[in-house]
């Protein structure tokens, strides 16, 4: 009896073949392992092997979804693959949606076990954590070491067929899926274990955890709103035409700072979305639509306003990660509050 056979999808950093100036790469194969491929090689048992690697750019995948998908699959399947692993991806936006997707799709239409591995925030872990098996990694590349061995370790698990125990053990993400299990103890009473465990400040593991919501303490409301200052801030993706800052469609890496001095509407021929979530077509038609620059204007004029501040700021909220929402909107809080302004009108899709 042969090896089992494994494909590993990579984007193009890791791949070696470059950063964000290659992520419009389209999809290409190599026989063999490539980059972290031959670290995750020596993790598998000898039964397993890397017989190709399959590359492909974020940029290209994600702004490309249907036609990437049918390329990486075609070029997955050219190598029979008995299973398929993909990244890991930690908390980059673009690659854990790609590798998401690229499970998906391969889990679909294949037939075969899949799995990847993500930071929990990853935007791709939350959409794709329950269709396909992600191991939890830590939030960066410096974390491989420890990501491979647990990803190699529940492939050999998957591409046997062998059954697998809890989240936890196992070292994935948790999908949601509940199985009825006959324990030795009955529920009231590991309930009062647990509460007892609590009380003395023991650790313990629930088994029923809860969600974790973000909540955000409002601010004061604004004392005389026609002396104030107020600033809008996108993440609806609009642009100055052409988005000379190269906003990611999904997934973005960065915001946009654009001057509003002398703008009292926006138009089709002076600005556009980037987004690559919601049909365009009406934001493009009118900007103002997201970014109501022509309505505060309005109400600048009116006295309703003290002033509208003569910057916006934008990013697409399209797959971006937590983590990166956080991180732009407190540089962005930090400039806004140097510049005195008072208020922030937030508009998304």
């Amino acid at each position: 009896m042969g090896k089992i056979r494994v494909v590993h999808y990579l984007n193009q950093f890791f791949a070696g073949i470059g950063g964000e100036e290659k992520a419009d790469i389209t999809p290409f194969k190599q026989d063999g392992a490539v980059g972290p491929g031959t670290a995750l090689q020596k993790q598998l048992p000898e039964d397993m092997e890397i017989v190709g690697t399959v590359v492909c750019g974020d940029t290209y995948f994600n702004e490309n979804l249907e036609t990437a998908t049918d390329e990486v699959l075609k070029l997955i399947e050219s190598y029979q693959p008995d299973i398929v692993v993909a990244g890991p991806a930690f908390n980059a936006g673009r690659y854990g949606m790609a590798c998401g997707g690229v499970c998906k799709a391969v889990q679909e239409r294949l037939k075969i076990p899949v799995l990847t591995g993500m930071y929990e925030e990853n935007p791709g872990a939350d959409l794709y954590r329950k269709s396909v098996y992600i191991v939890k990694t830590g939030n960066s590349a410096a974390k491989m070491r420890q990501a491979l061995p647990v990803m190699a370790a529940l492939a050999a698990k998957l591409a046997h067929g062998e059954e697998l125990v809890s989240p936890t053990e196992e070292g994935y993400l948790p999908r949601g899926i509940r199985i009825n299990k006959v324990h030795d103890k009955r529920g009231s009473t590991r309930a009062v274990e647990m509460l007892l465990k609590k009380i003395k400040g023991e650790s313990f593991t629930t088994e029923y955890p809860m969600p974790v919501f973000d909540r955000v303490t409002p601010r004061p409301a604004i004392k005389d709103l026609a002396k104030a200052r107020i600033a809008l801030v996108t993440s609806g993706g609009i642009v100055p035409k052409g988005n000379p800052d190269h906003i990611e469609s999904s997934s973005a890496s960065k915001f946009g700072t654009y001057s509003l001095e002398n703008v009292s509407d926006l138009n089709e021929q002076t600005h556009e979305t980037a987004h690559g979530g919601y049909d365009p077509v009406y934001a493009n038609e009118d900007p103002d639509r997201v970014l109501p620059v022509d309505v505060l204007r309005e109400l600048e004029k009116k006295g309703v306003i003290g002033s509208l501040h003569p910057t916006y700021y934008s990013t697409v909220g399209n797959g971006t990660s937590v983590a990166n929402a956080k991180k732009y909107a407190h540089e962005i809080g930090l400039q806004l509050k140097e510049a005195g302004v008072d208020g922030i009108i937030l508009t998304s899709t």
